[in-house]
């Protein structure tokens, strides 16, 4: 009841952080733009997290399974059928958000302007070593975050380090420092100084080197990188660049490594499953940040944008990309998993799902399958007669690594927020997307908002900046319960069909 209470406040405070920051945002952009630091720092501690969650919750979690190779049974079965769902999940998400393609913009023009960046087609510029000087009336607040790109050449002028305002009559001289500059050049960079004087920059979001130099790969290429990135010369500076995905693979192997050395390994487990609990009460303890954090960079965005009026016809793309992904969770929770659980136990899906509805209604309350997992083990033994054997084993572990609709979701968030920065993914970024998302709804806390930390994952794994993250949060409190109940539903049908596997193997 607690857990449940708990849920219902969360809730209540993500519901009125929004709509504080849609407010503020939208009717007081440059007040909003003040606060925007308070959603960064959410986003940073977010990042700060990702390499410690993914290293101890994947080796905790393979650990707890015992002997890895003794998991011819009932483990090997459990995560087989874990791994093939989660992978279709994954899947039917990347196929909806390439074809219905909800962040596409009509033009460059409307992109732009969605991101809060802004064109000064009309302003001359001039260009001092490594400073802009730009007249403007505007009142210009970028970060580090942003780059200048200048109009007339189409070239990029590196990320804006600093902005200085110095008033001279009847315009501002505005002195942008750049930290380093590069050119961009066919998708290439080559280092090319431009032309001292120019007319018109446009300032964006910053898009990594790593993506547009990915651009073109052929499926060979694509294989060939993706294989060469998952064994790192330097582990620790793959930590340091956040490339998550070889991360991944070496905790998993390590873990499995562990599980076989016996009564030796037994204190290097411990510590990994003690770190894991500490990381993971880490992220819950930045969850009752999560409203105030949420909310600024709601406010802060808008303020960006110009506030409600430049906002308003944009919006209809987040609502959009809310129907693709809860179009993505229906078919994968009233398609390819019961298609899955009647031709494996013969039994009836609507007898099964109404045992099943108190367990989902409460996950769908409280956005945390950790917190529904005593209900859902209650209705998968009580109401629908599976085995205690099967229950009690499948679903604390389904609670803990089976996240079909978080691993949906994310890779439908990393696609469409590509989409928004005007970015066309080649085909090696959906194939490092679907093994991301795949891989790090594994490490994925069963608590409300903790998809954002693994978002994180899947968007550093393809280069795109986490800054991306702000503009779905506005709908992520409402589809975080969708996928929730999803991943419930998953992790119950699973306990179903081990049982019936167990059942036949014992006959």
């Amino acid at each position: 009841m607690k857990n449940i209470n708990s849920g219902k406040l969360f809730l209540i405070l993500m519901v009125t952080s929004i709509a504080i920051g849609i407010l503020v945002g939208g009717y007081a952009p440059e007040t909003a733009i003040e606060f925007a630091f308070i959603g960064d720092f959410f986003l940073h501690a977010l990042k700060m997290l990702v390499i410690p969650l993914v290293i101890t919750s994947m080796i905790a979690g393979v650990a707890s399974l015992g002997d890895i190779r003794k998991l011819e049974g009932i483990g090997g079965r459990t995560i087989t059928y874990y791994m093939i769902t989660t992978g279709f999940s994954v899947l039917i998400g990347i196929v909806l958000v390439v074809v219905i393609a909800p962040g596409k913009s009509k033009n460059k023009e409307d992109a732009l302007a969605f991101r809060g960046g802004v064109n000064l087609n009309e302003s001359v510029y001039e260009i001092k070593e490594n400073t802009i000087l730009i007249e403007t009336n505007k009142k210009l607040t970028y970060d580090k975050k942003h780059q200048i790109i200048l109009s007339d050449q189409l070239k990029t002028f590196g990320v804006i380090e600093s902005i200085e305002t110095y008033s001279v009559e009847p315009k501002n001289v505005l002195a942008i420092t750049v930290k380093g500059w590069q050119v961009e050049v066919k998708n290439k960079f080559n280092k090319v100084t431009p032309k001292p004087v120019g007319k018109g920059i446009q300032i964006d979001l910053a898009v990594s080197e790593k993506v547009i130099n990915k651009r073109g790969n052929t499926i060979g290429q694509t294989l060939k990188k993706v294989l060469l990135s998952l064994a790192p010369q330097n582990l620790f500076k793959a930590m340091a660049e956040t490339k998550v995905l070889p991360i991944i693979i070496f905790s998993l192997i390590f873990g499995a490594i562990l599980t076989t050395l016996g009564t030796r390994g037994e204190p290097v487990i411990a510590f990994f499953i003690g770190a894991n609990e500490a990381i993971l009460k880490f992220v819950q303890l930045l969850m009752y940040l999560a409203p105030v954090g949420v909310g600024c960079l709601i406010a802060g965005k808008l303020g960006q944008a110009g506030g409600m009026e430049e906002f308003m016809p944009q919006f209809k793309k987040i609502l959009i990309y809310a129907l693709t992904v809860i179009i993505g969770l229906l078919i994968h929770a009233i398609i390819i998993l019961p298609i899955i659980f009647k031709l494996i136990t013969k039994r009836s899906v609507f007898s099964y799902l109404s045992g099943m509805s108190p367990a989902l209604l409460t996950a769908f309350s409280t956005a945390s399958s950790s917190a529904t997992l005593p209900l859902t083990i209650q209705c998968t033994t009580e109401n629908n007669n599976v085995s205690e054997k099967s229950s009690n084993f499948v679903l604390p572990l389904g609670a803990t690594i089976n996240m079909d609709g978080t691993a949906l979701y994310e890779a439908v968030a990393a696609i469409f927020i590509a989409q928004l920065y005007g970015i066309d993914l080649s085909i090696m970024h959906l194939i490092i997307i679907f093994f991301t998302a795949t891989l790090a709804a594994i490490g994925a806390a069963g608590i409300p908002e903790a998809g954002l930390v693994t978002l994180v994952i899947v968007l550093g794994a393809v280069g795109l900046p986490i800054e991306g993250i702000s503009m779905i949060l506005i709908i992520d409190w409402f589809l975080d319960r969708c996928r929730t109940t999803v991943n419930v539903w998953g992790d119950s049908i699973g306990a179903a069909i081990i049982d019936k596997n167990l059942e036949e193997n014992t006959v």
